[in-house]
């Protein structure tokens, strides 16, 4: 049976109804938290659901503890809800009760375990994912992540969030589903309220309220960088290493954006070394640049000029290597003379 992951679930709850022994396992707390949330919905409803709810902490339970919890009579409704929290202690000192259970669970109760790891070989996995429920919540691939948050915004956050405005997010804000969350949350009450029309998250909303002024602020040091203001990105490296940041820091949160730079270059330089020419948009783009940001991309990479371009990925080497102490020079000034060779006239 092809695995359930969490997106899935959370996004047709009815197509997989609670069963016996229900299996919250991967290395996502909030994917973890919100299927909890949803099966405790489906069991209990919304009313006087907590009187039917148990909670153990995992690394204390007893087996003997929430078996009993199963088998006690819910005090409304017709099912107990019984969760194990960080499960992973308890499912290794009770996988063999564990798996008898599974196979043999004679009662209404729904056992819900909450576990970091549950490989697929196992026999308790094997176990559940036949006859109960197992939720995939580990972090989801890349290309899954810009739909989903599109999806949950929608349906989460009754907000509008396209495509590209996901994208963007995503850059902006660690891949972290919690704190992608959070942002969410924040961009829906900063949306348009009219109620004519529905609410939108634009990448303009986006640029202006997501991350703190360090994030804000890094990215305009390198934008004044490769727009050849120095002195004003050089008052911005000032600025963000008086507040805490660290130079190697700062090189780590702009060398993405400056890889992609270069690998355009690249591709644009081995084209031409073959007889055949490849526009600068398109070369951006198969270097992973996003469409919000490609036409301030290819401004940029015009003004920094093919020869510079092609020596991006030897100055980020060399500026990582001494950061790390290759150079006796120090870090501040390492990282200034990378913000000057960005800036200096083409």
């Amino acid at each position: 049976m092809a695995k359930l992951h969490a997106i899935d679930y959370l996004a047709q709850p009815d197509k997989y109804p609670p069963k016996p022994v229900c299996l919250a396992y991967g290395d996502d707390l909030f994917l973890r938290r919100q299927v909890l949330l949803q099966l405790r919905h489906a069991v209990l409803g919304d009313d006087e659901g907590d009187f039917s709810l148990s909670t153990f902490e995992g690394a204390a339970a007893e087996f003997r503890e929430v078996a009993e919890e199963l088998t006690t009579m819910a005090m409304f409704g017709s099912r107990r809800l019984v969760v194990v929290d960080e499960a992973d202690d308890f499912v290794s000192r009770y996988r063999d009760a564990l798996e008898g259970y599974v196979a043999r669970p004679g009662h209404s109760g729904i056992l819900l375990l909450d576990v970091k790891s549950c490989p697929s070989n196992t026999r308790l996995y094997k176990a559940i994912d036949a006859q109960g429920l197992a939720v995939d919540c580990s972090a989801p691939p890349a290309a899954r992540l810009t739909r989903w948050l599109s999806d949950w915004a929608k349906q989460t956050h009754k907000v509008q969030l396209s495509l590209n405005a996901a994208e963007m997010l995503v850059e902006l804000v660690e891949p972290e589903l919690g704190l992608l969350d959070q942002e969410l949350a924040k961009l829906a009450l900063m949306a348009g309220t009219d109620d004519k029309a529905a609410k939108k998250i634009t990448p303009e909303l986006i640029q202006k309220y997501v991350g703190g002024w360090r994030a804000k602020t890094t990215w305009e040091m390198l934008d004044l960088a490769l727009d050849g203001n120095a002195p004003e990105a050089l008052r911005q490296v000032d600025r963000l290493l008086a507040s805490g940041e660290v130079p190697i820091g700062l090189l780590g949160q702009i060398s993405a954006s400056l890889r992609r730079l270069a690998a355009a270059t690249r591709l644009i330089l081995r084209a031409e070394a073959s007889g055949q020419r490849i526009a600068l948009g398109p070369a951006l783009q198969q270097a992973g640049i996003k469409s919000f940001v490609l036409q301030k991309a290819e401004r940029q990479l015009r003004r920094l000029g093919r020869q510079r371009g092609a020596q991006l990925y030897r100055w980020l080497l060399e500026t990582d290597l001494d950061l790390k102490g290759e150079s006796q020079m120090p870090p501040r000034l390492i990282l200034e003379r990378l913000i000057v060779r960005l800036a200096a006239p083409a």
